[in-house]
């Protein structure tokens, strides 16, 4: 009787731990991860949503947003990202998992860089790192000012805008100073190409003479 009396007060402990436990970890302290979230950075909490000129969801900050059809034609009249591994798919993230001196690699980078090179009307040797070489995730987003600047002018002829004015948004959607302290200032291309199709729609609307 004894043994079963030790039993029953051992699995009673048990439970009131276990309820304890379930409404602190499971309950409070969620509750007060989501509100200090929201309180503080709502933004960043929400996924770092971006909104068009409606008001409405367009897109994440976080991710990078496909330029090429299921081609792999990439539309000029974007900003294009690095190359992806996942072919920009949200629904996975990963990188190729090749070595340094992987030949399908090598051979990979080799055509990114002709490809990059013709589509922007420059050199090979013009054509930085990061446009022929995908990112860990293969969502990555950012791309390097160098990049940026090396589609400029194919953005602003493709959309009708001027150079200096697409060169301004690019300017904006650089990361410098604190934000990039912890890396190199780069350009994050999603918030970029929604602000570069606002403010190629007045120019588009605009019949030609």
């Amino acid at each position: 009787m004894n043994i079963l009396t030790g039993y029953l007060r051992q699995a009673g402990t048990a439970l009131r731990f276990l309820i304890v436990a379930t409404l602190i970890l499971g309950l409070a302290y969620p509750l007060a991860v989501f509100g200090v979230g929201q309180l503080i950075a709502p933004y960043q909490a929400n996924g770092s949503i971006i909104r068009d000129g409606t008001g409405s969801p367009a897109a994440s900050a976080l991710i990078a947003q496909a330029s090429a059809d299921e081609a792999g034609v990439q539309d000029p009249r974007w900003f294009h990202a690095r190359p992806s591994a996942v072919s920009w798919d949200p629904a996975s993230s990963s990188a190729s998992n090749l070595s340094a001196n992987e030949p399908k690699l090598l051979d990979a980078v080799t055509a990114n860089r002709a490809a990059v090179a013709a589509a922007e009307g420059v050199a090979e040797a013009e054509v930085p790192a990061d446009a022929v070489t995908a990112s860990g995730s293969g969502l990555d987003p950012h791309i390097s000012p160098e990049y940026a600047r090396l589609q400029l002018g194919r953005v602003a002829a493709a959309n009708g805008l001027g150079t200096d004015a697409v060169a301004t948004l690019v300017a904006r959607h650089t990361s410098s100073g604190l934000i990039a302290f912890l890396g190199q200032p780069s350009v994050n291309v999603t918030a970029l190409n929604l602000a570069v199709a606002a403010a190629a729609q007045p120019a588009q609307a605009t019949p030609s003479k």
